[in-house]
């Protein structure tokens, strides 16, 4: 058995039978995301997929509330199932016959997972759902425990406390299954809430070794894993309506405007170098968890499109206004987010951070331009990025606002 980490794990070389499994630095070189990691992220497109076609079809239907509540339960466990493997991943990927045989198994649960979704969103069964949450779980359990076998002191501790954990809340969640129906209602946030408390309770005392380069570039993938089910279901949703023979003058400023909004979406996320922004816990924490509302606000975004396209061709059941705010509103909490979360960081003075604040401000009420919501949200969206470049330029690059001098 080898003795210590491979560092360029994934990448040209064979796959070794057994290694160590040992903290990787974090201040490796040339740390990147590696091909079991992108595909464990595509693995989740059918679970984002399943999400925002239940919410499309609950809004599309005249029921908004219940699409939107089921659809921030459903995302989170998307959410958070991702969010365990990538931070752990970042700290202990050896690459290894074991570490990849337990993240093909994560994987398998991120499908059970993804198959459960409708029945979790239609009718609050949640078995299969829960089922493909203890998969994951499973298999991350026994990951932590490998990485706690192999560490000595704090960092073991550390390691132990996020098995612990992870056991702990998924009895949880088991236990919840088994109660009746109605005790979803009160039980998802306290155990939601749970699962957000086991990274800080399991790093109080020492921080994993996760790498800032490493996860931002994780992170921004995600992103563009996101935005790109956001244009194939919007895409999917305009072909449906034109092999209907819908009018093609309806459809094409919905697909225009919906296009720019996905490009401004790239454009305002990956416009920062967030990386020299995470140094510890005490940046990353809050960063991370934020994704959650980035994340999900992309997501919707492509759904909203669809519901758009859908009342366009009369086969929703609910007003033009409803059907741009679809779009309106979750176009804005992405700008709103990423300005909180991400890019104020980078802001310097008055103009350059209320660019994002403002933009979305206007977005809202575009929601109520009837059939040109969607194009004219697009257009804000793209001055909103125009402007943003123009302030950055005439500003200057620099570093995060924390840290910039003079």
């Amino acid at each position: 058995m080898a003795d210590r980490t491979p560092t360029g794990a994934g990448h040209g070389r064979a796959v070794v039978p057994l290694v160590r499994m040992t903290a990787r630095r974090r201040d490796e070189a040339h740390r990147a995301a590696t091909p079991l990691e992108l595909f464990f992220d595509l693995c989740f497109v059918v679970a984002v997929a399943q999400a925002g076609g239940r919410l499309v079809h609950a809004v599309a239907e005249g029921d908004p509330g219940h699409g939107v509540t089921g659809y921030l339960f459903v995302f989170f466990a998307i959410y958070w199932a991702w969010v365990n493997f990538t931070w752990f991943a970042s700290a202990y990927d050896c690459d290894d016959v074991p570490y990849r045989i337990a993240t093909l198994v994560q994987i398998s649960g991120v499908l059970v997972l993804a198959a459960g979704v409708p029945r979790a969103f239609d009718h609050a069964d949640y078995g299969v759902a829960v089922l493909g949450y203890l998969i994951m779980r499973v298999a991350l359990t026994l990951q932590w425990l490998r990485a706690a076998h192999n560490e000595t002191g704090a960092a073991r501790v550390a390691a132990l406390r996020f098995a612990a954990g992870l056991v702990v809340v998924q009895l949880g969640w088991v236990v919840l299954l088994l109660l009746p129906d109605a005790a979803w209602g009160w039980g998802f946030v306290p155990l939601a809430a749970a699962e957000l408390a086991v990274p800080v309770f399991a790093e109080s005392r020492h921080e994993t070794s996760w790498h800032p380069h490493h996860i931002a570039e994780r992170y921004g993938l995600f992103t563009i894993i996101v935005l790109g089910e956001t244009i194939a279901a919007a895409t999917v949703a305009v072909q449906s309506a034109l092999d209907e023979s819908a009018a093609l003058d309806e459809l094409l400023p919905i697909a225009a405007g919906g296009l720019v909004i996905v490009f401004a979406a790239f454009w305002i996320y990956f416009a920062v170098p967030i990386h020299e922004y995470l140094h510890s816990n005490r940046q990353a924490f809050f960063w991370g968890y934020g994704h959650y509302l980035i994340f999900g606000s992309a997501a919707a975004i492509g759904a909203g499109i669809e519901v758009a396209v859908e009342q366009a061709t009369h086969h929703a059941h609910i007003s033009t206004l409803a059907a741009s705010l679809a779009v309106t509103v979750p176009t804005a909490l992405f700008m709103i987010t990423v300005w909180l979360v991400h890019a104020r960081h980078f802001k310097r003075g008055t103009a350059q951070n209320l660019v994002l604040l403002v933009g979305a401000l206007l977005v809202l009420p575009a929601g109520f331009a009837g059939h040109w919501a969607v194009p004219l949200t697009g257009l804000i969206a793209a001055g909103t990025v125009a402007v943003g470049v123009y302030l950055s330029v005439r500003g200057g690059a620099g570093e995060p606002a924390g840290r910039a001098t003079g």
